[in-house]
């Protein structure tokens, strides 16, 4: 059994739906008419019908795999994670090309990429579809390190995998100009991108959209474990917790056609689920969502983290143990006990809060406020951002900043009104 067979992932997968997101405007938006403005709601039911953007069902959205690393040889229990999955969809004339960057443990094809894909398909983009850094797959076929977090180094990583992808595909077709987005941790990881692209210029982007970023990777991470203690009964009844999820969901499973925006909010009507719930409920879908990474990284690394050090896993390995580990631990425990130890000999006289300090867009901010081209959308009352977070866009970003009074963290990035304004980001003043 792999990492990815225990009997938990099928619902992290599903519960990796309710979360990311979009926005856009003008400072903040007025007169908005997304119709959830409770945060945790908006966070987990996302757009219900009648309010999404009308996009196309169908577009050649097509899986590619790749081999950055043709040296690298995995370890036998991750054998499956040599070469990195991603997704193209091509125009058939020449059109800007646009990469899309996954959120948070997400991957190319989660819900809230094809989306997009959608989106800027339909308004005649290539569209070339990336995971978060922190899916699996990319740590183990596209992390230089293994060990990833790193704002400049998950940054490298993206943009060799960006320009391995456009040479395969240069000559192919043809490309009026590049641009770049992505949601949640995508769109954090779009600016550091950015900023590298200025310096190596394989693409000299023309538009650049970060979409619903922490500031303060640390601070965010923080805020999402600290939502798992909003277990009734605190962390020690998480398989309790999870039981009851595992029983709403698929009570309400039997009565929909298929899982999509209305059914999460079926489910979340059927499950009566009060505000420490709903927290909670995000909480534990990160909390699944960091096991694999954990466990991806501290394979490929040896470190000792879960796997004891040494110790040769090989594909037929049972990995319950593993799992169970997992489950207890949060991206902060990730981030103290195995990240910062990792990176601390690269960096000896970085203390622990400098290091915490430097993960952070404030560490890029005269870039970002100096930078024409990289524009934001995000909702006040995101759940990923510290009290007065907030004022950081409209400080740094000014007018290339559109504020939604709410939707939670990526709760309306499939509103018509947001997904109109984010491919009017890239579109407006184009030749």
């Amino acid at each position: 059994m792999t990492i990815y067979q225990f009997p938990q992932r099928a619902l992290a997968g599903l519960l990796l739906l309710l979360l990311a997101s979009l926005a856009s405007a003008k400072a903040t938006v007025e007169d908005y008419g997304y119709p959830i403005t409770d945060r945790f709601v908006a966070t987990i039911v996302g757009t219900p019908e009648g309010y999404e953007a009308d996009l196309p069902k169908n577009i050649p959205f097509k899986k590619r795999w790749i081999n950055i690393f043709p040296e690298r040889k995995l370890p036998d229990v991750i054998w499956y994670g040599q070469e990195m999955i991603y997704a193209e969809a091509l125009q058939k004339r020449p059109a800007p090309l646009i990469f899309l960057i996954a959120g948070t443990g997400a991957s190319f094809n989660g819900a809230k990429n094809q989306n997009m894909a959608r989106a800027f398909y339909k308004a005649g983009f290539h569209v070339i579809s990336l995971s978060s850094p922190t899916f699996p797959n990319f740590v183990s076929s596209a992390s230089a390190t293994g060990v990833v977090g790193h704002a400049e180094r998950d940054a490298e990583d993206l943009y060799r995998a960006m320009e391995m992808i456009w040479k395969r595909l240069d000559g192919d077709i043809e490309v009026t100009s590049f641009n770049l987005t992505g949601y949640s941790l995508g769109g954090f990881n779009s600016a550091y991108v950015a900023k590298l692209d200025d310096e190596r210029k394989s693409f000299n982007f023309r538009r650049v959209l970060l979409i619903n970023p922490p500031v303060s990777l640390y601070n965010s991470i923080s805020l999402l474990d600290r939502m798992v203690e909003n277990i009734p009964g605190g962390e020690d009844n998480f398989n309790l917790f999870f039981d009851k999820l595992v029983h709403g969901f698929g009570k309400v499973y039997k009565d929909q056609d298929a899982i999509g925006g209305d059914f999460l909010y079926q489910a979340y009507k059927a499950m009566d689920l009060k505000d420490e719930e709903l927290a909670a409920l995000i909480g534990v879908s990160f909390r699944l969502s960091s096991g694999s990474l954990v466990f991806t990284s501290d394979v490929m690394t040896d470190f000792g983290y879960v796997k004891p050090k040494g110790l040769v896993l090989d594909r037929y390995a049972n990995l319950t143990r593993y799992n169970q580990v997992t489950e207890r631990l949060g991206f902060t425990d990730y981030y103290h006990d195995f990240f910062y130890p990792y990176y601390k000999a690269d960096y000896p006289d970085m203390s622990r809060d400098e290091f915490i300090s430097a993960i952070s867009l404030r560490e890029i901010a005269e870039y970002l406020r100096n930078s024409p081209k990289i524009t934001v959308m995000h909702n006040q009352n995101d759940i990923i951002l510290e009290p007065g977070e907030i004022e950081f866009f409209n400080e740094v970003f000014g007018e290339r900043a559109t504020i939604y009074p709410f939707g939670g963290h990526c709760g309306n990035i499939n509103y018509r009104d947001n997904v109109a304004r984010m491919v009017a980001t890239f579109t407006e003043g184009a030749n």
